[in-house]
């Protein structure tokens, strides 16, 4: 009677469990997938590029947009492109509408790098590659930073004001946007070059901003009247900076070289640009997707030409 009693129990156990299990064959206990690093094949043609850029009121960035547009139209891929207009809130919003429109890739050129961690995780989790463009990103999983070396650039920049004065001479620096790698990096270059060498007396943040160039370069001046040069980390910085400066003998020197900027080279209000190739940055960024979509490997970084224009070599670059 016991056994009886046993296999009784037993087989009810056994049918109350297979119940429990009948009634959650919807629940998976599979971890859930945040996306792979293998991506299928895909034609140019097919391709839709989603753009998220800083700001589409700098001219430099106009020229990445349209190295990107350039090389997109000429493969037939698609582009969707967002103006972030420098605020890190609405970039971050942008891309998450990419993510939704399910884009194929994203190429962020970030407003801050600290900020845009959080959308690049995002697209990182939904299968999406990410291409940094100018500007990197300190979180999230990126197929590579399309951008020439800013430190170099601010070697560079440093060693040219260093030739233009004298030992000791007094110089001010205008800083980029708090948290953009391309700030943090263009000083770092800049500043260990001239320390010991030049004296900057003060470094005040405009911003990549061509108004608060010119307003905080006033400020500057009133503060400061013995400067001799200026090194603004942008050229949007240097040209409001020489609409504040009238003395002919002052230094200023800067990094970018948009349109605009070399014009002031050739007219000799701006000493010195290092030149980067930002419609070109834009062209290598689209290139990298294509790479990556033919199933080749992507290098983490993917640089970009610069130079010293001066008025001596400036016919060269326009």
């Amino acid at each position: 009677m016991k056994g009886k009693k046993y296999l009784v129990v037993l087989l009810t156990v056994f049918a109350g469990f297979s119940m429990f299990l009948a009634g959650c064959k919807a629940v998976s206990l599979t971890p859930p997938s945040f996306g792979t690093t293998k991506t299928a094949k895909k034609s140019q043609k097919d391709l839709k590029i989603g753009v998220s850029l800083s700001t589409l009121s700098n001219p430099f960035f106009v020229s990445v947009r349209d190295g990107i547009t350039k090389v997109a139209k000429e493969n037939g891929s698609s582009t969707q492109i967002f103006d972030a207009q420098n605020d890190s809130a609405k970039q971050s919003n942008d891309v998450e509408d990419l993510i939704q429109k399910k884009v194929d890739v994203i190429i962020i050129n970030p407003v801050d790098s600290d900020a845009i961690a959080t959308a690049v995780k995002d697209a990182n989790n939904a299968g999406i590659p990410v291409i940094a463009c100018d500007r990197g990103s300190n979180g999230g999983k990126l197929l590579t930073t399309v951008a020439s070396d800013n430190v170099l650039a601010g070697k560079m920049a440093g060693k040219f004001m260093m030739s233009q004065l004298n030992k000791n001479d007094q110089i001010a620096e205008l800083e980029g946007t708090p948290g953009a790698d391309a700030a943090i990096q263009r000083g770092k270059g800049f500043n260990n070059t001239v320390k010991g060498t030049l004296n900057i007396v003060t470094k005040q943040t405009a911003n990549f901003d061509r108004a608060q160039g010119m307003s905080t370069t006033e400020n500057i001046l009133q503060a400061h009247p013995k400067i001799k040069g200026v090194f603004a980390q942008n050229d949007e910085m240097a040209l409001g900076a020489i609409k504040a400066i009238n003395d002919p003998d002052m230094v200023v020197v800067s990094i970018d070289g948009g349109e605009q900027g070399l014009k002031a080279v050739k007219s000799g209000k701006i000493t010195g640009i290092i030149a980067q190739s930002p419609k070109v940055e834009g062209e290598l960024a689209v290139k990298a997707a294509y790479k990556h979509f033919k199933g080749q490997k992507v290098q983490k970084a993917t640089p970009s030409p610069i130079h010293l224009v001066t008025k001596k070599n400036v016919d060269k670059f326009e």
